[in-house]
């Protein structure tokens, strides 16, 4: 066993958690892509070229592994054979998004968004293929790691008009991540995901607006047809009912004929489907992803802020690396 610190902050663009929520994979790695796309799904490793250009900075490196096995501790990516890769990369680039509103919302938005490439690969924080976490356990099978999450605000919906914009949210809370199977050489994996995330407005007064809870299996499958990686995620969507409340409740004073109160409750909120690819062309990184989200069954379906029980989120990105780390340490692509 491994105590680490981890921070994992999946800036990506998860709709599914919070409206149109920048979180973890493939897109809670674009944004879901973008901040969880970036640092999230699929970058892919740089040529072992460095370690031939310099014999010295290969050879320290492979003296640092070396040391670390001695130790008597084995992480998973020396338990995995690691590779020799440069300890950070980045690079930074831009991203088309179309968002709905909120889920539930029939209206959605386009958005070009700064998209950052961060790969980190130090021992205790971390920002690769899993997202920019810090690592608090680190078993054989399962880790879990301190997640971070961002929705932007909606503004301008005509179904909350006369209401309260919704004002951008930050989320933070700790991730359950467990192993479910792997390939021998890693190229494939299944996980089990479990984050429980605490609520917060960004805004003048912040406000605690609730928890919510989004188990999820995840496939991610490494070098397919000629380098790219598949990255697919499937799982239920929960909140308790002051998370509910804020997006999807009417109080009273906000009632209209065509928009009566609604008390909202906490619980199933519906279930996402995402799947991404992404792949390396030397220092170019592309990503694109495609979600969507049902609230069929949910218990926040019969709010008259729900105008669509199915929503779709897509987004393409490229990004531009333009800068690595001349140090190399044994991680594993």
């Amino acid at each position: 066993m491994i105590a680490r610190t981890i921070v994992s902050a999946d800036l990506a663009c998860d709709a599914a958690e919070c409206g149109h929520q920048i979180q973890r994979p493939i897109c809670h790695r674009f944004v879901a892509l973008i901040a969880s796309a970036v640092v999230a799904h699929g970058m892919l490793a740089p040529s072992m070229a460095h370690a031939a250009e310099d014999p010295a900075r290969a050879e320290a490196a492979a003296g640092a592994a070396s040391a670390a096995g001695a130790s008597g501790f084995t992480s998973k990516a020396e338990a995995a054979g690691a590779k020799l890769l440069p300890l950070w990369e980045v690079g930074f680039g831009v991203a088309a998004l179309r968002l709905p509103d909120y889920r539930g919302s029939d209206q959605a938005r386009n958005y070009a968004l700064p998209l950052p490439y961060v790969v980190y690969r130090g021992d205790f924080f971390k920002a690769d293929r899993e997202g920019a976490r810090a690592v608090l356990l680190d078993v054989q099978r399962l880790e879990v790691d301190l997640s971070v999450a961002l929705a932007v605000p909606a503004r301008s919906n005509s179904a909350r008009q006369g209401m309260p914009e919704l004002a951008p949210r930050f989320e933070v809370g700790p991730s359950a991540n467990v192993d479910l199977w792997r390939t021998a050489d890693r190229n494939a994996k299944l996980e089990l995901r479990a984050p429980l995330r605490a609520a917060f407005t960004l805004q003048r007064s912040p406000r605690d607006v609730g928890l919510s809870f989004t188990p999820h299996v995840s496939l991610d499958v490494k070098g397919l047809a000629g380098g790219w990686d598949l990255g697919v995620q499937s799982g239920a969507i929960f909140g308790d009912r002051r998370f509910h409340s804020y997006l999807y409740g009417v109080e009273p004073q906000f009632a209209t004929a065509q928009r009566p109160a609604f008390e909202a409750h906490g619980g199933y909120a519906g279930w996402m489907a995402l799947a991404g690819v992404s792949r390396r062309f030397g220092n170019i990184w592309v990503g694109a992803f495609v979600r969507q989200d049902s609230l069929q069954g949910a218990r926040i379906a019969a709010s008259p802020l729900v105008k669509s029980e199915r929503n779709v989120t897509a987004g393409i990105g490229v990004s531009w690396i333009f800068s690595s780390s001349r140090q190399l340490v044994a991680a594993e692509q």
